[in-house]
This record gives C-alpha cells, sequence and structure tokens, in this order.
C-alpha cells in the first residue's frame, strides 16, 4: 500500500463540513489522504482515527483521516465522489473525541443524499 497526502481533497473536505454546517468538526484536525494498493474490494473510501489510547499515550488530540482508495474512488463522477466525502465527514460524532458514528441511524444513504442537497448546487 502506499498512501499520499491530498490537499485539494483535504480542502474539499474542510469546506464540505463547513458548508454543510458541521461544527462539532475541528477542520484543523481532519485531512484526506489517498491510497493505492489496497486489496478491499468494494470499499471506496474510510475513515480513520486516532483512538483514545493513542492520544493519551501521545498527549495527543482526537484526529481524523478519510483515506480515498484511488483505484476505487478515482472511477466515481463528480456528485459520488463529494456524496462519499459527505459519508466518511458523517462517520465523525458530535463529540470529536476519537470515535465513530455506525451506519444505519447516522450514516446511510438517505442522510448522505439529504446532505449532499445542500451543497449540490455548488458541486454539480
Amino acid at each position: 500500500m502506499r498512501y499520499t497526502y491530498s490537499k485539494e481533497w483535504t480542502e474539499r473536505a474542510r469546506e464540505i463540513a463547513g458548508r454543510l454546517g458541521l461544527e462539532h468538526i475541528d477542520l484543523s484536525r481532519i485531512a484526506v489522504i489517498e491510497s493505492q494498493g489496497s486489496k478491499a474490494r468494494r470499499t471506496i473510501a474510510r475513515i480513520h482515527s486516532l483512538g483514545k489510547v493513542m492520544q493519551l499515550g501521545m498527549g495527543a488530540k482526537p484526529f481524523y483521516t478519510i483515506e480515498l482508495i484511488s483505484e476505487r474512488f478515482g472511477k466515481q463522477g463528480r456528485e459520488d465522489k463529494i456524496k462519499t466525502i459527505i459519508h466518511e465527514l458523517l462517520h465523525i460524532p458530535a463529540s470529536f473525541a476519537g470515535g465513530f458514528r455506525h451506519h444505519r441511524k447516522h450514516v446511510n444513504s438517505r442522510t448522505v443524499e439529504k446532505e449532499f442537497q445542500k451543497v449540490r448546487d455548488i458541486y454539480t
């Protein structure tokens, strides 16, 4: 696996979070990376965090990284790329403490579509 920091997608993710009013997200503490060579078959993107144990051990604050799997993310159209970023941002809980919101109630196609409609005019 090879990882590369994506300035472009980090800026976009921060802009999207801001436009969606996701005020619980500390925009300076999220980043986006692109990976190549993943063996994951159906995964387009995933979100990682600096867990509580590591935060305490390092004396660090929470941090979230969105990983875009280049082989799949790159094949998506513009709208779907934005929806993918929204999907991953919705996994970040209001506490912004290193945990995750799960699928079903908080992160699903309905919630992603609802949030996408708020920024659709900018990204289509």
